[in-house]
């Protein structure tokens, strides 16, 4: 991040059974690095596509919570989840233009999310997603993996 209206948001899912108990996990920071914030959940009953969505949608209400001028900062969207930051760059547009719907003119799974996920978007004037490999040791995507991997640990999970 190249100056100080830049900031980073890394998200992650995790799920014990597809479907079954599932947390999400996400960390925001500043162009220093600084931890603006860092933040988990648990659902008892998910999938891992929605734990994935959930924790950039968590992470996205997260920094415009914070005070932020979203119309002059650039924000990085940082996760392992294809399905996230492909649906974010390419699908949505075509599912809204389709009256949310995909080309099979199907409702697209997730479409409650991929809704919310869209609405807090467009409160960022500048946005990129960006796809990081998971458990490949980016320091953020291991710290939301272990965010959410604690909070269903504490859960019983």
């Amino acid at each position: 991040m190249k100056n100080d209206k830049s900031f980073a948001i890394f998200s992650d899912g995790a799920c014990r059974g597809n479907p079954g108990p599932g947390a999400w996990g996400m960390v925001g920071q500043d162009s220093s690095g600084a931890v603006l914030f860092k933040g988990s959940g648990v659902e008892t009953n998910t999938t891992n596509n929605r734990m994935e969505m959930i924790g950039a949608l968590e992470a996205m209400k997260s920094l415009k919570g914070h005070g932020i001028n979203l119309s002059e900062s650039k924000v990085f969207l940082y996760s392992d989840s294809k399905y996230v930051v492909d649906g974010m760059k390419s699908w949505v547009s075509g599912w809204k233009s389709r009256g949310w719907k995909k080309a099979d003119k199907k409702t697209p799974e997730n479409v409650d999310l991929w809704k919310e996920l869209d609405t807090i978007a467009n409160c960022f004037e500048n946005i990129q997603y960006i796809w990081v490999k998971g458990h490949a040791g980016h320091p953020q995507n291991e710290l939301c993996d272990q965010l959410a991997n604690e909070a269903l640990d504490d859960s019983g999970f």
